[in-house]
């Protein structure tokens, strides 16, 4: 798939779908919590002091302006867009309220939902009712999702562009979940996360983009159950 420019996807304010969607499955699913979701709101673990003390002061304050906007924000939802390396799309819609809890919804042909409860993170296939669980305190998205998110501290940042429009962040990670670079993009006026791009170590990109954001919006519990008595019913081949 050729590489979508910043401008390029963020001018996608009514995505259409294409062929390659029904290639979105629970493997593209993790792609979207390691990539596209724990960039998607700042935090990544790493060793960010070196990186942090390489940034010019007016970079960092650029960081602070991010954080103080994220910080201000218990509740948003909105629709996104992903796009995999091998020209996969799918679209669908998010849920977050912090702390802890989000939900991707997919829209079909695709058919995964991706729900963190505060204390999971859960990877459903709608059409095979299988799932996969981890620990959210063992995942990326447990800093977007905390009570304080903080890009200069929580993060090994390597770069920082301001443009009159765009502001790009890049983070480097190696963990568990993500190897190789993220790339955030944000309004330059606003802080609004607008696009992230993950780089894996074989050199592809999964990017996601967002829109029709609404923040501080009153959120149903219910959209965050995890059902973790699928995975017995599932190991015992009910």
């Amino acid at each position: 798939m050729a590489f979508r420019s910043p401008r390029t996807l963020l001018s996608q304010r009514q995505p259409a779908l294409r062929d390659k969607t029904g290639g979105i499955t629970r493997r593209s699913g993790l792609a979207l919590i390691a990539a596209a979701v724990t960039a998607a709101m700042i935090g990544l673990s790493g060793t960010p002091a070196d990186a942090a003390n390489a940034l010019t002061d007016k970079q960092r304050a650029t960081l602070e302006q991010i954080n103080t906007y994220f910080n201000s924000i218990r509740t948003m939802a909105g629709d996104f867009v992903q796009f995999g390396p091998n020209g996969e799309r799918a679209e669908g819609q998010f849920y977050l309220s912090r702390p802890g809890k989000i939900r991707f919804h997919y829209k079909p042909p695709a058919r995964i939902d991706i729900i963190a409860d505060g204390k999971s993170v859960s990877v459903k296939d709608r059409k095979l009712q299988t799932q996969d669980i981890w620990p959210l305190s063992k995942t990326p998205l447990r800093f977007l999702l905390s009570n304080k998110i903080d890009l200069t501290s929580d993060a090994n940042v390597t770069s920082v562009s301001v443009e009159p429009d765009l502001v790009t962040v890049i983070i480097t990670e190696d963990g568990t979940f993500v190897q190789g670079k993220l790339t955030l993009i944000f309004d330059a006026q606003t802080q609004e996360l607008k696009q992230w791009t993950v780089t894996d170590e074989q050199g592809l990109d999964t990017s996601v983009a967002i829109y029709n954001v609404k923040k501080d919006v009153a959120m149903n519990d219910k959209m965050f159950v995890i059902d973790y008595l699928a995975n017995t019913r599932q190991k015992s081949g009910r």
